[in-house]
């Protein structure tokens, strides 16, 4: 039978906390926040000294041991569904997939199954463990690559946190339209939604910060067509999307975010042949394993229909 409550995270107090309260140790040594204290206190073993159940205010000593127990969950609100998962790193914490293109994270109105947060609670669900689907970041539907998932409330705020900071790393493999100028650069630009059209994201002077670094890998005959390299140092919705359009270089395949001219004509309808999404991986993902510290770096390869488009874009004439 599966355990009330995730693995105890423990902590051992050290002489410089010694006469501290329990929520000034928690905090400081292992970042836990405020709402997940008062989480804790409310849970029947969730926070003990010494394996005696203590308030926060507590306060230690050198040696003492703290453990927090957090209650297992699980997503009742979302269907199992039996699908292939390409998993490229799971541990008691932390689950890292390959999504495919064309499928959606996590279900939304009109699409409540066949999304990867379906398949991910069937997996679990026959591995017989009791987990929530708490996906740390999320990928458009027709975006493949690295999704990262926590697999408890801790390690969800912990990396959470990570990501606001601007310590998760993220790497985009994308094919564009032209050739960028300069080759290498940032696209400082803020996005917002476009008045008109609320699915639809657009540069404008009041929008938020949104901040894309690119780098040109290859640029193909005539310089039709390009593959860039690209890192978030934030991460609005659409934004690589956004940002290639606004320096002329939308991507190949993208029925939104398109040039507005008749430019590249002949080569976008071959793209649209050859990839039924827009040219866009998720290829790098990396972060520090909030229980070890260790600093983590996961590679997911092309798919066959970017691998496939990009052979043609090297045949261009």
């Amino acid at each position: 039978m599966t355990d009330k409550y995730y693995s105890p995270i423990t902590w051992t107090v050290g002489p410089e906390d010694s006469g501290k309260q329990v929520r000034t140790v928690l905090e400081r040594r292992l970042g836990v926040s405020r709402k997940l204290l008062s989480r804790l206190k409310l849970t029947e073993e969730g926070l003990t000294l010494n394996g005696i159940r203590v308030y926060t205010t507590a306060v230690v000593k050198e040696g003492d041991v703290l453990a927090l127990r957090m209650e297992r969950e699980q997503s009742d609100d979302i269907l199992p569904q039996e699908m292939p998962l390409d998993i490229v790193y799971e541990d008691e914490y932390i689950l890292l997939v390959n999504k495919e293109a064309g499928i959606i994270v996590h279900p939304t109105h009109g699409h409540y199954t066949g999304t990867l947060a379906n398949g991910i609670v069937h997996y679990w669900q026959q591995k017989g463990e009791t987990v929530r689907f708490r996906p740390i970041h999320r990928l458009d539907q027709e975006t493949s690559g690295l999704v990262a998932i926590a697999k408890n409330p801790y390690i969800h705020q912990q990396l959470s946190e990570q990501m606001q900071r601007g310590e998760i790393g993220k790497s985009y493999i994308a094919y564009v339209l032209g050739k960028p100028e300069p080759p290498t650069a940032t696209i400082d630009a803020p996005i917002d939604r476009d008045p008109d059209d609320p699915h639809y994201r657009i540069v404008t002077p009041s929008g938020y910060p949104s901040v894309t670094h690119y780098q040109t890998l290859a640029v193909y005959r005539n310089q039709q067509a390009s593959k860039v390299a690209l890192q978030l140092e934030t991460g609005r919705t659409h934004q690589i999307r956004v940002h290639m359009q606004h320096i002329g270089c939308a991507l190949l395949g993208d029925k939104m975010y398109h040039p507005a001219d008749e430019c590249h004509a002949e080569l976008r309808v071959r793209a649209e042949q050859l990839i039924s999404r827009h040219a866009l991986h998720a290829a790098e993902l990396s972060f520090k394993h909030p229980m070890t510290g260790q600093e983590m770096v996961f590679r997911a390869r092309l798919p066959e229909d970017l691998e496939r488009l990009e052979l043609e874009l090297g045949k261009l004439e």
